[in-house]
């Protein structure tokens, strides 16, 4: 048996859902129907959203990861937590 049901929801958001929901070749009820299962059958809801940096901060992750792959400004690995406790406070 089927039901209908509304549910208010950012017009934006509509629209893109039910364009990749048909870029997979489902439509936007199949996946309100599996995701509304998942949290029955499960009992939780994740929320997996990646974050979003400012222009700002991405420029210091960039110089963070190239710093990390030409290995300069890293220290460690530490053996123990005596040894990373030392290091932070040196």
């Amino acid at each position: 048996m089927k039901t209908t049901t509304s549910v208010k929801i950012d017009k934006n958001i509509k629209e893109e859902a039910a364009k990749l929901a048909s870029e997979m070749g489902l439509n936007l009820s199949s996946v309100i129907n599996a995701t509304l299962k998942k949290f029955v059958d499960e009992r939780r809801v994740v929320f997996n959203v990646s974050p979003e940096f400012n222009v700002e901060t991405e420029k210091e992750f960039a110089k963070i990861r190239e710093e990390i792959k030409n290995r300069r400004n890293v220290v460690g690995p530490f053996n123990t937590v005596r040894d990373l406790k030392r290091a932070l406070l040196d």
